[in-house]
């Protein structure tokens, strides 16, 4: 049976506290936080809360591959990650969730790669496809059983934190052909490639992205957070049989 693990944000303290966590040494240091085990359903999943317990890492200073590498010592085989994002274009609203199919990385400065010469190989993964299309169609059908009204693709752009964009970088990004933004997705999923775990995530859309909409950037976190979190819940629960 396949090993789930999910990394998780903010706001998703029920799923770290399954027992009393597992501190893993890994060759990258340590990972933000103790990884827990849940029982979901028929599944023994891993979780771990990828800005620490408490949230207290930004984007940029998480130890993506530690994180990564600690779940795969762990028996990790596919990676459910739960991503906030503002959305850019208008497939979705406020409030709703998607799949996403692809990636942008305008990141810098972050550890992204275990292939980083220091041990005496490198490889040049193929990233055509950045998330598993086996998982994504997975979670997919979980929110159709779900009904849960999820969108089936589009572009997550990863910028650098912690600061939000400005108009004009969002136009850009636009431009670009993205649909979300957000700030974790890199490089932790590149990383999973190179480990050989599966990788797909779920992109909860808490607000209009910056120039986008008719309130401020946090009112619309505020009011929108709860449905994108609830549409969450159930696609998880529908995914490892919970319900």
């Amino acid at each position: 049976m396949t090993t789930y693990a999910l990394i998780i944000g903010s706001g998703w303290e029920s799923l770290v506290r399954g027992d009393s966590g597992t501190t893993v040494e890994t060759a990258y240091g340590l990972p933000s936080a103790p990884v827990h085990r849940l029982r979901l359903g028929e599944h023994d999943v891993l979780s771990l809360a990828r800005h620490g317990e408490g949230h207290t890492l930004p984007p940029h200073r998480i130890n993506y591959r530690a994180n990564v590498v600690a779940l795969k010592k762990l028996g990790a085989d596919a990676i459910i990650a739960l991503n906030t994002v503002g959305v850019v274009s208008d497939l979705r609203e406020s409030g709703q969730v998607a799949v996403p199919d692809q990636l942008l990385d305008y990141t810098w400065g972050r550890e992204h790669t275990i292939y980083d010469g220091r041990r005496g190989e490198v490889v040049h993964v193929d990233f055509t496809a950045p998330f598993s299309a086996d998982l994504r169609a997975g979670l997919l059908d979980a929110a159709g059983r779900a009904g849960v009204d999820c969108y089936d693709g589009g572009v997550y752009a990863t910028t650098q934190g912690p600061r939000l964009e400005t108009a004009a970088e969002i136009d850009r990004l636009e431009r670009d052909g993205a649909d979300y933004v957000g700030m974790t997705a890199m490089p932790e999923a590149v990383i999973a490639r190179e480990v050989g775990i599966d990788y797909a995530c779920i992109a909860m859309i808490v607000n209009r992205a910056a120039g986008r909409g008719d309130v401020p950037i946090h009112d619309d976190v505020e009011a929108s957070t709860t449905a994108a979190r609830n549409a969450t819940t159930s696609i998880l629960e529908a995914f490892f049989g919970t319900v």
